[in-house]
Parts: structure tokens; sequence; C-alpha cells
């Protein structure tokens, strides 16, 4: 089974849309799917209710996920790390111990742009149509992680 990880700085708002998305493309018996943040600001709780408004009109349901904090275990639990940004990209790589921890960690939007390493935005400020940028951003990424994942 292969393992991947959506981080994003709170786990309410990227991460859990591209856990969601992500986990709607790939057979479950072969795949699992999780999500946490950098930050443990929404431990416990679930994610932005924009979030779970944006991924329901495209029948997708995250009311199951609930926000974590990322530690380092995840290197050991899992066997791609999808961060959203670059800030969470530095945060995660400052607790890796090793070059293969390291090399697990990959910015989603490098399948759409390779090597640019482009931010998702995090429309947590925004209204709602910035959720739903970044739904259609995360779903054309999630399309070629799936893809990926099945040579």
């Amino acid at each position: 089974m292969t393992r991947i990880l959506m981080v994003c700085l709170g786990n309410i708002c990227r991460s859990p849309l591209a856990e969601g998305i992500l986990k709607s493309k790939v057979d479950s018996s072969l795949v699992f799917v999780d999500s946490a943040g950098t930050g443990n600001y929404h431990v416990g709780g679930l994610p932005d209710q924009r979030s779970i408004d944006v991924a329901k009109k495209y029948a997708i349901d995250i009311t199951d996920q609930r926000c974590r904090q990322f530690s380092v275990k995840d290197f050991d639990d899992f066997d791609l790390i999808y961060v959203m940004d670059n800030s969470n990209r530095r945060n995660v790589l400052n607790l890796a111990r090793n070059d293969q921890d390291k090399n697990k960690v990959k910015m989603i939007l490098n399948e759409l742009f390779p090597n640019e390493n482009v931010d998702v935005p995090d429309p947590y400020t925004g209204g709602l149509n910035g959720f739903e940028q970044v739904y259609q951003m995360l779903d054309k990424a999630c399309v070629i992680v799936a893809q990926n994942l099945r040579l």
C-alpha cells in the first residue's frame, strides 16, 4: 500500500481538500491518504466550513477528517509527503532526520508546474471563491498524482 500525506499550515483548508480529492481518485485498498498541518492551531477540529462546502459541491465528504499536527513519525508512516507551499516545505524539511526523509517531501503543484515550487494559495482569509480556486488547482494536481500511482 502506498501512503500519502498532504500538509498545509493549519490542516483546515488546503490539506483536507487535497486529502479528500486524492481519496476520490484512488483505490483505498491500494492507497492510504491523510493530511496534517505544520501548526497546532486546530488539532482535533473539523476542516474549515468553506473547505467542507466546496468539497461537497463536487460530491466529496471531508467531514470525517480531524485536524492534526505533522510530526517526525510521519516520515516513517508515509511514502510521499505533499506540501502546499514553500513555508510548509521549510517547516517539514526542518524536522527531517536524513536525506531519506527529505526525499519524501514534494510540492504538490510541482505535479502541474515541474520544479517551479509554486504555492497553493492559502484561502483562509479570503472568500469562498478562493476555496474554489484552490479546489481546482488541487484537483488537477491530484489527477496527476493518481495517474503516477498507477504506473
